[in-house]
């Protein structure tokens, strides 16, 4: 049973609140079209708890502190009208489940689909969202990477600004929808990852500290001010309330794992960290797979090792070094935190070999070393990815990687994506090279969203598009419906070239990864790659005994021959596909492959594919 909320028992419902800062609590309850009063008892720690009988699923209810106005349960199921309003009973066994014959997903075959649900669909809802499901196993996804659910203030949200933990938002359906999509879901094969925000809380509705001040400290800060409390007095009922909140995904949702954001800014000085034991309590809440993952910049070997070894036991991590090559190698950007890359092949080519580029090295972005040795650590718990929700969303004007470079270039990156050792991650519409950007989008109330505006435009003034007024009022409103609206992929431009090339080449891609062994997820620490000049990269996929299977050659800038060297030339290669096949591109240029001397001539960038064959 779960520790935080309105829990349905034996003959009613017990509720429980943690609330040190009340010294009287009230509990109202509306049913039957009666307003009731009752009054939790309080132990040591400030948790508040009573069990009233007769209480059903649908009931409203509300808490006062001290005679305030009512106030939401901070561990609410459901807010049916909005997070300001009052909480509502759920009874998660009503639903009826038909997946008991579901395990979950191994681990090496993840192929991760990050959406975010009210732009994904026309409706923006979780039934739309499950219409979609064939597709997306179609595709060859294994995996759907639910962004943040939590309930958020207003109408739409992009998702990191959720204040009620516990409640899928009402924007995209109640308690039941959600279940039925998961439930659908399993069917079909696919697992579901829940994106869970536990580092910060949104900047309104968040009444957990009002009853609760002690979720916050200022022992710590983060980029969002004071860090959650995970080491500082009250602790432990905070990591008891998180731990719960995570155990509760799984067991009333059946969710089959948790992406954890920005773990970086969950300080913990206790050895292991809070997020060990999350992990831990989240995997023991099932009787089957649960994959956690974990958001982190650092590069942490530790974070992905066995607890057995001293480590923290995630499933994986992702790894932006990745993302970050790519993106200085193709478009050039070089602010921030690219400034620690030079967009080199040799770059690319040594993350392709060991999971990620920094393992020590000086940051000049951080102004501290960075990264730590990832020799012990399996390839395919670094997660990639070519865009994903941050670095589009995170632009001034949200535009995706295929806006800003050219289509055989992005074709190419894909191709190194989708075949790497690594997890590969994709953004929801990448896989048609969508038109629609993904913006940063909001729905506070008035005073705080102009305030969300102005500091929206003066992030980018730092940026010589963006340093008049003038200029950044380009920048998209985030409080407008129409930014939110432009950020809806288009899906009737997915059958329609030359989205649809892109689209078949994704799905040949991850057909491919699914068929050959040798393509999945790598449980090896290193993989043979190297840069055979300053534009392209080659690697080896190799079977299960050792042997090479499958040679990736990528020419990512340029044109002309590669020559992919000593490494390869000892196994004869027959090609499998190129990126510049007619079937992906209406304007192809296929490289001119010698598959005897091994050299490939570019025409424009592209990647090969070659299987080894018996000599």
């Amino acid at each position: 049973m779960s520790l935080f909320g309105a829990v349905p028992c034996e003959g009613g419902v017990r509720f429980q609140l943690w609330g040190p800062a009340a010294h009287d609590l009230t509990l109202l309850l509306r049913r039957a079209g009666i307003e009731e009063r009752h009054t939790p008892a309080r132990d040591s720690r400030g948790v508040w708890t009573t069990t009233v009988r007769n209480a059903h699923a649908g009931d409203r209810y509300a808490y006062s502190i001290d005679g305030s106005e009512p106030r939401p349960d901070p561990a609410s199921r459901f807010q049916p009208d909005g997070v300001h309003g009052w909480s509502q009973i759920v009874d998660p066994t009503r639903f009826r489940w038909t997946d008991a014959g579901w395990r979950g997903i191994d681990a090496r075959d993840a192929v991760l689909y990050e959406l975010h649900v009210g732009t994904f669909t026309e409706g923006g809802t979780f039934a739309e969202a499950a219409s979609r499901l064939e597709y997306l196993r179609d595709l060859g996804i294994t995996a759907i990477e639910l962004m943040p659910i939590a309930d958020f203030p207003g109408a739409r949200n992009w998702g990191y600004d959720g204040v009620s933990l516990f409640a899928p938002s009402r924007a995209y359906g109640d308690p039941e929808a959600l279940r039925a999509f998961v439930d659908r879901a399993h069917a079909l094969g696919l697992a579901v990852i829940f994106d869970v925000v536990y580092n910060h809380l949104g900047p309104e509705g968040a009444y957990l500290p009002s009853f609760s001040p002690q979720f916050l400290t200022d022992k710590h800060e983060t980029p969002w001010g004071k860090a959650v409390n995970l080491d500082d007095e009250g602790c432990a009922v905070v990591r008891a309330l998180l731990t719960d909140n995570a155990q509760h995904w799984i067991r009333e949702y059946h969710a089959d794992g948790l992406r954890l954001d920005a773990t970086h800014a969950l300080i913990d000085t206790n050895t292991p960290p809070f997020v060990a034991e999350l992990v831990a309590r989240a995997r023991a809440a099932a009787g089957r797979r649960v994959l956690v993952y974990a958001e982190d910049c650092r590069n942490l070997a530790i974070m992905v090792q066995d607890p057995a070894e001293g480590g923290w036991g995630f499933d994986g991590v992702w790894a932006d070094d990745f993302h970050h090559i790519v993106r200085r190698m193709l478009a050039g950007d070089a602010y921030g935190y690219y400034r620690d890359y030079d967009g080199t092949s040799t770059e690319l080519a040594q993350t392709l070999a060991r999971g990620w580029l920094y393992v020590g090295q000086y940051s000049e972005h951080e102004r501290a070393p960075r990264g730590t040795d990832p020799s012990r650590v399996p390839m395919r718990k670094a997660i990639i990815c070519v865009q994903n929700h941050d670095q589009i969303g995170n632009r001034a004007m949200g535009d995706r990687l295929h806006h800003g470079i050219d289509a055989p270039g992005y074709r190419a990156a894909v191709a190194v994506l989708l075949l790497a050792p690594m997890t590969p991650l994709l953004f929801m519409g990448q896989e048609w090279a969508a038109s629609t950007p993904f913006q940063f989008f909001t729905d506070f109330a008035p005073t705080l969203g102009e305030k969300v505006i102005e500091g929206r435009r003066r992030e980018f003034r730092a940026f010589p598009e963006f340093a008049t007024p003038a200029a950044a009022e380009r920048i998209p409103d985030p409080q407008a419906e129409a930014t939110f609206a432009a950020s809806r992929l288009n899906w009737a431009e997915q059958s329609r070239a030359p989205h649809s090339g892109v689209l078949a080449l994704h799905t040949e891609l991850l057909r491919l990864r699914a068929a050959h062994g040798a393509l999945r997820g790598a449980d090896a620490p290193r993989c043979n790659a190297w840069a055979p000049d300053e534009d392209s990269v080659a690697f080896i996929r190799t079977d299960d005994s050792g042997a090479p299977a499958f040679l990736v050659c990528a020419r990512l800038r340029g044109v002309g021959p590669v020559m992919p060297g000593r490494c390869a030339s000892h196994t004869r290669w027959t090609p499998v596909l190129t990126t510049e096949d007619r079937r992906f591109t209406v304007d192809a240029a296929p490289p001119a492959i010698d598959a005897s001397g091994l050299t490939i001539t570019f025409a424009r960038p592209g990647a090969v594919l070659l299987a080894a064959c018996d000599e």
